[in-house]
Formats: structure tokens, C-alpha cells, sequence
């Protein structure tokens, strides 16, 4: 089987640590980045990821803005986007899946939650 390979896109490099510690022990290929704008070049040129875990509140650019630019990259028409937010508000996953996500978690992140989730793709 192949190896899953995610593309974890935070402005906070400790939720990033966290994030590729926890999967790349469970047999997932992590590539990361600090910004959407990254995450948009990396992507364009980069056709093997399987999935995006995106901070939905970031400066600059946030996930709400980089989720349908993903969508319309040409190598990325398939890729599993799963919006990660740490205001889990009322209305927060209804607005990530509106702006194209597939799926949505919560920080501080479950990780059984994840895994489930990333099971899917």
C-alpha cells in the first residue's frame, strides 16, 4: 500500500511539529508549510499529495481564500482538503465545507478523529 502523502499548511511551526510528529509515527509522508501562498506554489508543482490539512485562520491569505484556489489548481482537482480551526464555533464546519473543504476538525486536534478522517482518502 502507498504511503499517504499530506501537506500541512499553520502559521504556527509548534502546531506544525505536533501535527508531522503525530502522523509521519503513523506512516504518513509529511510535507509543510507556514503560509496558504506556499501551500498554493507547492501544490501547483507537486502532484503526489494526497491530502491538505489548512489552518482556516491565518494572516495574509487564510484557508477561506486558499481552499477554492486549491481546488482550481489542475494537478490538485482530486486532492482530500481537510479545514483545521481552532474557533470551532457554531457555523464553523458549515462555512469550511462551503468553501470547498472535504472534511473538517477542530484544534486542539483529535487525533483518532484525524486518522478516521484521513482513512477516507
Amino acid at each position: 500500500m502507498k504511503k499517504k502523502r499530506l501537506l500541512i499548511v499553520d502559521d504556527d511551526s509548534r502546531n506544525i511539529f505536533a501535527l508531522v510528529n503525530t502522523l509521519k509515527a503513523r506512516s504518513y509522508d509529511c510535507l509543510s508549510c507556514l503560509s496558504a501562498e506556499e501551500a498554493l506554489r507547492i501544490l501547483a508543482e507537486d502532484a503526489t499529495i494526497d491530502a491538505v490539512l489548512i489552518d482556516m485562520m491565518m494572516p495574509e491569505m487564510d484557508g477561506y481564500e486558499a481552499i477554492p484556489l486549491i481546488k482550481e489548481i489542475p494537478l490538485q482537482e482530486n486532492v482530500f482538503i481537510i479545514a483545521v480551526t481552532a474557533q470551532a464555533m457554531n457555523g464553523d464546519k458549515e462555512k469550511c465545507l462551503e468553501a470547498g473543504a472535504d472534511a473538517y476538525i477542530s484544534k486542539p486536534v483529535d487525533v483518532d478523529k484525524l486518522l478516521q478522517l484521513l482513512s477516507e482518502i
